[in-house]
């Protein structure tokens, strides 16, 4: 047995005893040891294999995969420009906290120094943005290198979910040739013994989560819960038994109990009913990223701010966090009746100015098809949801939902790879997956959709609103009436893609909803992948969020 054979053999079962039951491939030359290694363990049913040949989508499938299950998974590619394409997936994976062992094969240091053909410094190649980096030595024809092979897969998978906080590593692996193996060659060839522990046990065995966790102590008895992501129901749970207000990043998907406040993002938004309804806590889940009304409450010196985020990189825009802990304990104050009372009746105003506003606006737009898909999606779903006006639509017009999931790529709150990351979190899930994207978000990745007869189709619909562009600068600075005359070019970018043509050429099921009655038809249950297309004028984006901020201030206003 060569080498390279042996090593790439080794490493797949190790990561197999690690518990690694998806891997990610895409194709390459020097990675070749490992693809038929990988091959053969998905064959004998050790575990799940995905081929992919964009790398940079291919490590959002596996971003999403890991992001659905919690638990690491490997992609691996080839040498070269393979390597850097992984590159979005991996800040992506880091600032979210997802675990993701990066395999990228290299050539070995020889023909590094000869200027070989596909070589690029694969050192440190994505900065601190990984956990652990290690680069394996080459293998070579010596006794010894089975436990060094399979105690750096613990290494690695220890710090991709074992320590502080899960995220990415990286293994830059070198291989010398023969990168396939040999005729007739067999593991009793080699030098020693390749076997690991008896009964399929880890070579080095590792708690699967660190030290206990340290808790925030909520002290006031007018406080506020954020959820962002992660803790959600839990947050829920605790608000209903505590009497806090609870709101989320997502609007009321996931939000559940008598403290649930959907309509969260416009009341921060209303000057008058926050300056008498500041509370004197905020409990934050996790990191906000969209609103910046959240992030003015959490500048407020006049709020204390309690944060939950397991790592050192927690979100202080006024730098005054008063406690940082891994989850929160039970407060030391009993709650404000009173307190939850406002914040419940304002809400309920919030929303019912939403409904009546939405109902009376022209189908479609951003926010009533938002509202629809919310309203429409199956019990125990999956809702994949794309950055920019979907995240914040979905926020703003959808309601209470406590038995949908969702996941948004809102570590680095870029539009990379998600397609990608929608199918592989859809891969995973047990019941309907949907997405809600945006054009540009969708023709980012447009080739996300390219999935090879042999490989899994999830059932998954994927919502494109299609605006002709960039349709969430019209809601920002940019989109004032005095830089008009520079929007449409440098902000705007209408494209004038046919995305049905796209669809076809990846052999996807393409419609486009015109009437609110076809868009709901549209999201009833079905299998396999397909694409729903609404198309929307993006010139009325800005007039109509203000005539809602005025309807739900004027509503609240009277409570």
């Amino acid at each position: 047995m060569n080498p390279s054979t042996a090593e790439a053999r080794v490493i797949v079962d190790e990561l197999v005893r690690n518990t690694v039951s998806h891997v990610v491939l895409c194709p390459g030359s020097r990675n070749a040891a490992m693809s038929l290694a990988l091959y053969d363990a998905a064959a004998a049913g050790k575990l799940q294999l995905h081929v992919r040949i964009d790398e940079r989508g291919g490590a959002f499938l596996a971003l999403g995969i890991a992001a659905r299950t919690g638990r690491p998974v490997a992609v691996l590619c080839t040498s070269g420009t393979a390597a850097a394409n992984f590159h979005p997936a991996v800040l992506e994976a880091d600032r979210a906290g997802v675990p993701l062992i990066v395999m990228t094969a290299d050539r070995p240091p020889e023909l590094r120094a000869a200027g070989a053909n596909q070589v690029i410094d694969q050192h440190h190649l994505y900065g601190g943005a990984v956990r652990y980096f290690d680069e394996f030595a080459v293998a070579e024809r010596r006794a010894g290198q089975n436990s060094y092979w399979r105690s750096q897969i613990c290494r690695a998978w220890n710090a991709a979910y074992g320590e502080w906080r899960c995220g990415p590593v990286h293994l830059n692996l070198p291989f010398r040739e023969p990168l396939v193996p040999e005729l007739g060659e067999n593991a009793e060839d080699w030098y020693e013994s390749l076997e690991g522990r008896p009964g399929g046990a880890r070579w080095t065995e590792l708690p699967d989560f660190g030290s206990l966790p340290s808790f925030v102590v909520p002290s006031a008895r007018c406080g506020l819960v954020i959820a962002c992501d992660t803790g959600v129901r839990a947050a829920s749970e605790w608000a209903e038994l505590h009497g806090w207000p609870v709101l989320s990043e997502t609007g009321g998907i996931g939000l559940s109990g008598s403290s649930a406040i959907s309509s969260g993002a416009w009341l921060l938004g209303v000057e008058e009913f926050i300056t008498t309804h500041k509370p004197e806590q905020v409990l934050c889940i996790g990191r906000p990223t969209v609103f910046r009304q959240v992030q003015g409450l959490l500048s407020d010196p006049d709020v204390e701010v309690l944060l939950v985020r397991p790592d050192s990189d927690w979100p202080a825009p006024a730098h005054n966090v008063r406690q940082v802990g891994q989850w929160f304990d039970e407060p030391t104050k009993p709650a404000d009746p009173e307190w939850l009372a406002g914040w419940q009746r304002a809400d309920a105003a919030a929303k019912g100015a939403v409904t009546q506003a939405l109902a009376e606006e022209p189908w479609p737009s951003g926010l009533r098809l938002a509202a629809e898909m919310v309203d429409a999606l199956p019990p125990e779903s999956l809702l994949v949801v794309g950055s920019s006006n979907p995240t914040r639509d979905v926020a703003l017009a959808g309601g209470l939902r406590p038995d949908v999931l969702v996941h948004r790529n809102r570590g680095v709150a870029g539009i990379d790879g998600t397609v990608s990351t929608a199918i592989g979190a859809a891969t995973v899930h047990r019941g309907h997956s949907y997405a809600l994207i945006g054009d540009l978000t969708f023709l980012h990745d447009a080739n996300g959709l390219l999935t090879g007869p042999a490989e899994q189709r999830p059932d998954l619909t994927i919502v494109v609103l299609n605006d002709d562009g960039g349709g969430i600068f019209s809601l920002l600075e940019q989109g004032a009436p005095e830089h008009s005359a520079s929007f449409e070019r440098v902000f705007g970018t209408p494209h004038g893609a046919d995305l049905g043509a796209l669809c076809a050429g990846y052999r996807v099921p393409h419609q486009v909803a015109e009437t609110l009655t076809e868009f709901r038809a549209a999201l009833r249950p079905a299998p396999g992948l397909r694409v729903v297309e609404v198309r929307v004028d993006r010139s009325s984006h800005r007039e109509l969020h203000g005539r809602l901020r005025a309807a739900v201030s004027a509503a609240v206003s009277r409570v």
